[in-house]
């Protein structure tokens, strides 16, 4: 029996970036049982354009914007437990997938080197689309550890943490874990969802050659002497859940000494890179300060909705 795969997109307010990712969805070499659009109450034309140039495609309407956390829950609420399909392929609206980027996901589903252990989560890798940077998964130990690059050379290799764009869930993960945490809002519900995959025994693989496009807000190659990388400029509502949610699961989801030193170091160099390259500074930080201290106090739910 042949698996069934439906997409699902969280989309607000970007109509044009939404349209070129809906022509890549359908032009997939391995088709898609279903198409789905969580629109987050977009209010630029989101809505038109499905219903003219996309009648094919599910749209779920949400009254108001809850957040990659809040569209990822309601979409796989109704693809993974409604519709009961097999694997469910997550996006952001600005995300293009290569054409024949389900067909290597399937590949790799399927692969021996799987063999040792449950997959659950099988991830695309994401492309930079100015710079052809890669977004590297990441391992977790006690916080965010980077892997060797010489593993982009393999076909397929194990991670701890993807974002939730490009990736691709099976319905049971769902089923047993449960739904992403619309508490979160925006930024590290992806992760907070792989690390309950993985307490739960779920393999989380990406395959190199499934590849797609995605701007990661709006990134920018910086440059400092001995260092070189991109820089994302985000809002200051984006620095807050950023900063609060990662503040929240070193205090109350994964509680020791070394995830908290590691959540105050990583904030504290990402505020010296806010102060080197962010183009609203002030702003950012404050939120920065916000964010942290919310989340020592497990202040979660929608604070603030970026514009």
């Amino acid at each position: 029996m042949s698996r069934s795969v439906a997409s699902v997109t969280v989309a607000y307010n970007d109509a044009a970036g939404l349209q070129r990712q809906m022509d890549a969805l359908i032009r997939q070499t391995q088709p898609l049982r279903e198409i789905i659009v969580v629109d987050n109450a977009s209010t630029d034309g989101t809505r038109a354009l499905l219903a003219a140039k996309y009648p094919q495609v599910t749209v779920l309407h949400m009254a108001e914007n809850l957040g990659v956390g809040g569209g990822f829950a309601a979409g796989l609420a109704y693809a993974a437990l409604e519709k009961r399909h097999d694997w469910i392929w997550m996006f952001d609206q600005d995300s293009v997938p290569t054409d024949d980027a389900l067909e290597a996901l399937l590949e790799g589903c399927a692969s021996p080197a799987n063999v040792d252990g449950e997959l659950g989560i099988v991830a695309a890798l994401p492309i930079h689309p100015e710079t052809g940077t890669c977004y590297e998964p990441l391992l977790w130990r006690d916080g965010y550890v980077k892997l060797s690059p010489d593993l982009l050379t393999r076909p397929i290799w194990f991670v701890d943490l993807v974002i939730s764009s490009g990736c691709m869930v099976r319905r049971d993960v769902v089923e047993k874990i449960g739904l992403p945490r619309a508490d979160l809002f925006m930024y590290f519900c992806d992760f907070e969802s792989c690390l309950r995959a993985r307490s739960h025994g779920y393999r989380i693989a990406v395959v190199t050659r499934a590849k797609f496009t995605h701007k990661m807000g709006n990134a920018r190659k910086v440059w400092l002497p001995g260092y070189s990388g991109l820089w994302p400029d985000r809002a200051p509502a984006c620095e807050y859940y950023i900063s609060r949610n990662l503040t929240y699961a070193a205090w109350w989801l994964y509680p020791n000494r070394r995830t908290k030193r590691f959540a105050v170091r990583h904030l504290v160099r990402h505020a010296g890179g806010v102060l080197l390259f962010g183009s609203n500074k002030l702003a950012c930080l404050g939120r920065m300060a916000q964010g942290f201290w919310d989340g020592r106090k497990a202040s979660l739910g929608v604070r603030f909705r970026p514009s």
